[in-house]
């Protein structure tokens, strides 16, 4: 179902660091200074390296109205 949306372990590795990035500056400002909606991408990218599948293409694709896969 979601075979299409699967991200390569470049990809996966990617949003690792990025996330960790992300968390590490949320963690440095204090975990209640940080506004909300910064947890959002972190989430993402945490999500996308647990299971393969981005949230962020499917996303993008419901947007744009667009069938492309990862791998493009």
């Amino acid at each position: 179902m979601y075979a299409q949306y699967k991200i390569s372990n470049s990809m996966r590795l990617f949003f690792l660091v990025s996330a960790s990035f992300i968390w590490g500056g949320i963690a440095l400002t204090g975990f209640t200074t940080v506004h909300w909606l910064l947890y959002l991408p972190a989430t993402f990218f945490l999500f996308a390296v647990v299971t393969g599948i981005c949230p962020g293409m499917i996303l993008s694709n419901l947007i744009l109205g667009r069938g492309r896969d990862a791998s493009d």
